[in-house]
């Protein structure tokens, strides 16, 4: 789950990190309100999940309050990168003289917590590791030690942070790795770092994306999501606990465990079609969540067949034909469907499609030739 950077930035705080205290406006008079209450020259920043922003024209400084409502009114209502802005950030603005780039990740080849840090901030990482590679600086975090002092003075060093700063930006380094651990976090970053005109260090932006997995362990963070960040099959997916992806193919897949779904996407592929999403039911799929997931795959109107592969364990064949035909009963569609069910309760299943005149096949090569003479057929 994404963070807006206004949400990022509040959290940081609350970790003991010096970040901005600006506020949200939704409309001009509401930031041209925050600008009067801030009394200076403030920079007003377009809140969507994208980056870009500043390339797109979605962040301005203004110096008065009325400009500050001048400059939210361009950005409020205009498209970046698909995303309609409809928030934006009222900061203060600050006397920037240098900017750095601080960041957590999860390294999975090391099997650590990674802080990353580059004297290039206030770009994409991503361009400064195509670009110079030798200046982002990386340490591995134990687990069981945390960050220690003398791995953040290495990145100290190694940014050419003067020695007079290095305290802060240990409290700082201290206090992103807490929160990104206390928040179950799989990115936070900071970008930039600023150092200030009076020698001083401030987040000026945020972000933090966060692992969905354990959000049952934080209905705080969990009530923070933005569901314009979503359509509406992701949205409908995630409701009803489904992993789902959309792709640019042809065939819809619905199977039950992901590494047999990145199977079946391989073999359609080998069968020279082209799979139109990801989508794993998981483990003990009942009729409904089956339903709702057929669902999702027939709103693509570029799905010309659909492939379901189960391997019942847990689930059982007989739950999924039925969940098939229910979802047909609600969304009929004229696209043509492939089922291969095998294990528990599969010749039932097969028995109930058959009877409602569905296309069936045991090996998953069999069922993926048909997926994709049906789709090439329609």
């Amino acid at each position: 789950m994404n963070l807006q950077e206004f949400q990022a930035k509040r959290i940081f705080g609350q970790f003991g990190i010096p970040v901005p205290q600006g506020e949200v406006a939704t409309t001009p008079a509401e930031a041209a309100a925050i600008a009067g209450r801030i009394g200076g020259p403030v920079v007003v920043k377009a809140q969507v999940l994208v980056g870009g922003r500043g390339k797109a024209g979605g962040i301005k400084l203004a110096k008065m309050p009325a400009e500050a409502g001048e400059v939210a009114g361009r950005i409020l209502g205009m498209t970046i990168k698909g995303l309609t802005v409809k928030k934006v950030l009222v900061d203060p603005a600050a006397d920037i003289r240098q900017e750095l780039y601080l960041g957590l990740v999860l390294d999975r080849a090391q099997r650590r917590v990674v802080m990353m840090a580059s004297s290039e901030g206030g770009v994409d990482i991503e361009e400064v590791a195509a670009r110079s590679p030798e200046k982002i600086l990386t340490v591995a975090v134990n687990p069981f030690l945390g960050l220690r002092e003398y791995q953040v003075r290495d990145l100290a060093l190694g940014i050419g942070l003067p020695r007079e700063q290095w305290a802060a930006f240990t409290r700082i380094c201290q206090g992103l790795y807490e929160c990104y651990m206390s928040c179950d976090a799989s990115l936070a970053e900071i970008n930039p770092l600023a150092v200030l005109g009076d020698g001083t260090l401030k987040a000026l932006d945020g972000k933090m994306v966060l692992d969905d997995s354990a959000l049952p362990r934080h209905p705080d963070l969990a009530a923070l999501r933005d569901e314009d960040d979503e359509t509406a099959e992701e949205r409908t997916a995630r409701l009803n606990d489904l992993s789902y992806v959309k792709l640019d193919g042809e065939i819809g897949c619905m199977v039950n465990g992901a590494g047999l779904a990145m199977a079946t996407m391989d073999i359609i592929k080998y069968y020279g079609g082209s799979p139109a999403n990801f989508l794993d039911v998981g483990g003990g799929a009942k009729a409904d969540k089956v339903a709702a997931a057929l669902r999702i795959i027939l709103s693509d109107p570029n799905v010309k067949a659909v492939l379901f592969n189960i391997f019942g364990g847990i689930t059982r064949g007989d739950e999924v034909a039925r969940g098939i035909l229910a979802a047909l009963a609600e969304v009929p569609t004229r696209v043509p469907m492939v089922v291969r069910l095998v294990g528990t309760n599969a010749e039932e299943g097969r028995q109930i499609l058959a009877q409602a005149q569905m296309m069936t096949a045991e090996t998953l090569a069999e069922a993926a030739q048909m997926a994709v003479a049906a789709a090439k057929g329609a």
